[in-house]
């Protein structure tokens, strides 16, 4: 197991560069790479950082033994990514999409998906907060016999 403050580097590590990494490359920080064609707003920002703090935080509380809880952290960070990126410059979205059919009706939905992306982030933080660590109890049970 990772000691406390190397888990701490790892997951604050992650939290900023997620939130760099994000944000040039859905131009909500500035940069000659990109540039958005949607005006940013403060919800953007918000939901950009809520995202790179809720990573950071899952890879904090991230465990050795395999868990299905992958998929809903991934599932919320694309969420997320969607919520404060810019509908038009999504390649993605774009070759499904008509840029007006993405104006007219994906971009008012983007703060929805922000909140269902912080749900989705904040039940599975709790969740895993709530779990008995296995291999504590073990560690524990252990020392307690020698």
């Amino acid at each position: 197991m990772n000691s406390p403050s190397r888990r701490h580097l790892k997951a604050t590590a992650v939290s900023a560069g997620s939130f760099v990494l994000f944000g040039v490359v859905t131009g909500l920080l500035p940069n000659p790479i990109y540039v958005r064609m949607v005006p940013r707003t403060v919800l953007d920002y918000l939901f950009l950082a809520l995202t790179a703090g809720f990573l950071g935080f899952y890879t904090l509380q991230r465990t050795t033994r395999a868990s299905t809880d992958e998929k809903t952290a991934t599932a919320s960070a694309v969420l997320g990514f969607l919520a404060f990126g810019c509908p038009i410059c999504n390649a993605f979205l774009l070759a499904l999409f008509s840029s007006s059919a993405l104006m007219t009706y994906f971009n008012p939905l983007r703060p929805l998906l922000g909140v269902v992306s912080v749900i989705l982030f904040v039940g599975l933080l709790y969740a895993r907060s709530q779990r008995t660590c296995t291999s504590c109890e073990v560690t524990s049970q252990q020392s307690k016999t020698h």
